[in-house]
């Protein structure tokens, strides 16, 4: 039952997760969040089609996945880069929160007067250990540390909601860059985690399946299967759980709430350690994908300062991202792609198809392009 409900848990959970390193120091800047409502249409719905299309079509997980789809669509190896890649996001995106959750929690106990006398890279690397063992329970941390992090927030509200001051402000291609990039992280786009959550219902689904139906089932599902059922409740859910964050972004958590909500994220973070080690395991096995795992979180939550973290995970998840809009809009064939979204109108489909060839990419471009002034300035 769980495993059913691991896309929604990861929907809901990614936006208060990341918001804070990517949301705007005002939180009443309105046209940013009118750009970051653009580019969920125009550059995240799109790409979370992509992957349960994918997804479907493949029915493996991302890594196993792009070897099948790339020899059934005749194309260079070159592609599933994008399986590596992805799993190499979500460990990035494990060790950026562990680091802040490190930060979080000794600023927590030093209010407590209560903070032990060890560096904070040591607590980032105690954290990583926790978060590697925790890991290995799969998603069942998943709706924990949900509960924690929610808990934490109403904490929070008793110290009130930070002071909105909504206004217009001058809009920019490094504004742009940064909507896009709290787009991209907050629906997850370029972490396969969706396209994962979708392979194990898929396993679920026919290991609870007897021998003698197992064809029947697969005909039903193919029958009632379309693409929107799960993609529009996943990316309506992060909306709603995006505007939540905006709200609560910046606002003071008391330090009971702050420890709530940093072991919150702890165990989020074991699930996106979880992910990237089942990607390697098709490569490696467990054992080999655990050490790479954890020595790859180690090494960029103790030597890599948050702050370059944050610059990391924009130019691989941008690059991810854009692997994934040109593979599944040039490379695989139209057929495939139209049976597997199974759209029930056509023009849908011919909006999606512009949209993942042309817009994301294009708009993925000017992003980077924005980040790199911003960088320069």
């Amino acid at each position: 039952m769980m495993i059913r409900y691991a896309s929604y848990f990861i929907a809901a959970l990614l936006p208060l997760l990341l918001f804070r390193w990517f949301a705007p120091a005002s939180i009443g800047e309105i046209d940013f969040w009118l750009l970051w409502l653009l580019a969920m249409v125009l550059v995240a719905l799109p790409v979370v089609y992509a992957e349960i299309a994918l997804a479907y079509r493949s029915v493996e997980g991302p890594l196993a996945g792009m070897q099948k789809l790339t020899r059934e669509a005749d194309v260079s190896p070159i592609w599933r880069s994008f399986g590596w890649l992805a799993a190499l996001v979500s460990i990035v995106i494990a060790a950026l929160v562990i680091s802040g959750a490190s930060t979080g929690i000794l600023s927590a106990l030093t209010e407590l007067n209560s903070v032990p006398d060890v560096p904070s890279f040591a607590v980032a690397a105690g954290l990583m250990v926790i978060a590697l063992l925790l890991s290995l329970l799969g998603v069942a941390p998943l709706p924990i540390g949900l509960g924690l992090m929610v808990i934490g927030l109403l904490l929070g509200f008793a110290n009130g909601v930070p002071n909105a001051g909504f206004a217009m402000t001058d809009i920019s291609l490094t504004e742009w860059a940064r909507a896009v990039a709290l787009a991209l992280v907050s629906v997850g786009a370029g972490t396969g985690l969706y396209w994962f959550g979708q392979n194990l219902v898929s396993k679920q689904t026919v290991t609870a399946v007897e021998a003698t139906n197992q064809q029947a089932n697969n005909r039903a599902a193919t029958r009632e299967y379309r693409a929107t059922k799960l993609v529009l409740p996943i990316w309506v859910l992060q909306l709603l759980i995006g505007v939540v964050a905006l709200f609560t972004n910046g606002m003071s958590l008391p330090p009971i709430g702050q420890l709530l909500y940093w072991g919150g994220v702890l165990f989020v973070a074991s699930y996106l350690l979880h992910y990237s080690t089942q990607q390697l395991t098709h490569k490696f096995g467990l054992l080999v994908s655990l050490i790479i795992t954890f020595a790859v979180a180690l090494l960029l939550v103790v030597a890599i300062p948050t702050a370059w973290l944050v610059g990391i995970l924009v130019i691989i998840s941008s690059i991810t991202v854009l692997l994934l809009s040109v593979f599944a809009g040039w490379q695989m064939k139209i057929s495939h792609l139209r049976k597997s979204l199974n759209f029930s109108n056509e023009a849908v489909y011919n909006l999606w198809r512009v949209a993942i060839r042309l817009v994301v990419p294009l708009a993925l471009l000017l992003a980077l392009i924005g980040w790199v002034m911003q960088w320069l300035s």
